[in-house]
This record gives structure tokens, C-alpha cells and sequence, in this order.
């Protein structure tokens, strides 16, 4: 066993688990891919991308509710991202909790703006744990169907190094798209601003 591999082996579930935590889809994507190349198992990348993300804003959440009055939560409020999650927690409250996991833009503010409403914390953290399961299940399941696009495409290399080195290849994709599409969100959203 290559160290790539082994190293993919022994760190994978931690990198899916710290990836939904703190990047989104792109890492949950690449967790279904390791998983498809048997790096690891399906219900573990699937249960490290559900926990990461649902930990991760069950934190937000608390954060919002009880250090409210804290220079992070401040300036967190005063972002016009926060006002539309507020907009959108007004409206839908409990859809927002379901929702807000796939809207770009949103998903780290959106925690703290439930956190700073009524939303009772029982309540919360029911449905985010609800929507973290689906939400996780929706792109492990992606990655994973993906990848037998990928392997079939690689299907002239057996070898295990190859197979290694395309999970971290799209790996490496995954993360690199994502943060390009974040940079260049703000850009093309003010442009269109203009010719509006």
C-alpha cells in the first residue's frame, strides 16, 4: 500500500468530517469518490459528512443564541447575508432549516441568524440533524455515483497507485472549483447588479 493511500485511508474520514464542516459540498463530493475507490466505507464518509456539518452549525446556532452581544456575532449581523437569512427565516422558518445547507452564500451566516430568533434549540437541533443526514446523503451519494464515471473513464488502469492518484486529483478539483466559484460569486453578482 502506497503512502498516498494509507494516508487517505487513516486521514479520509477526518478530512470528509473537518470538509462538510467547513467547506460544503465539494468535500462531501470527494468523500462519496474515496469511498466509491474503497479508501473508505460508504456509511463512514456518509456519517463523518453528516456529523461535520451538523456540529459545526449546531455551534453557529449556539453562538448566535447565547454570545450574542460578542464582536464575532456582531459582525456577522451586520452582513447583507445576514439580513436575507433573516428575511428568509421570517417567512419559512422551519424550510430555512432545511434549506439553508444548499445556498451559496448563505451557509455559514445562517446558523447564527437562527440562533438570534425565537427558534427554540430543541427545535433546531431535531431538524438540523435531520437536514445534516440528508444533506450529506444527497452528495456522499453524488461522489459516489461520480465515481464509477471516473473509474470507468480511468478503466485502462488497474493499479492501485492510479486509482490513488485520481481520488486525489478530484479531491484536489473539488476544493480548487470551490473556492474559484466563491471568489468569482461577489464579481459576477455586482455585475449583474449594474446592468440591473
Amino acid at each position: 500500500m502506497g503512502d498516498l493511500q494509507q494516508a487517505l485511508v487513516a486521514y479520509g474520514p477526518i478530512a470528509i468530517f473537518l470538509g462538510a464542516a467547513f467547506e460544503g459540498q465539494a468535500a462531501v463530493i470527494a468523500g462519496g469518490f474515496l469511498a466509491h475507490q474503497h479508501l473508505v466505507t460508504l456509511w463512514m464518509a456518509l456519517a463523518c459528512a453528516a456529523a461535520g456539518s451538523c456540529l459545526i452549525d449546531q455551534a453557529l446556532f449556539l453562538a448566535g443564541r447565547r454570545f450574542r452581544s460578542t464582536n464575532f456575532v456582531i459582525r456577522t449581523a451586520q452582513t447583507p447575508a445576514f439580513a436575507k437569512a433573516l428575511g428568509f427565516i421570517e417567512r419559512y422558518p422551519v424550510s430555512y432549516i432545511f434549506a439553508f445547507r444548499y445556498l451559496f452564500g448563505l451557509r455559514m451566516v445562517s446558523p447564527i441568524a437562527l440562533g438570534v430568533t425565537q427558534i427554540p434549540s430543541l427545535t433546531f437541533a431535531l431538524l438540523n440533524a435531520a437536514s445534516a443526514l440528508a444533506w450529506a446523503t444527497v452528495f456522499t451519494g453524488l461522489g459516489y455515483w461520480f465515481g464509477q464515471t471516473i473509474e470507468t473513464t480511468f478503466s485502462r488502469y488497474k493499479n492501485v497507485e492510479h486509482r490513488v492518484v485520481v481520488a486525489a486529483v478530484v479531491l484536489a478539483a473539488a476544493f480548487v472549483l470551490f473556492h474559484l466559484g466563491r471568489w468569482a460569486w461577489p464579481h459576477l453578482k455586482a455585475r449583474f447588479q449594474r446592468a440591473d
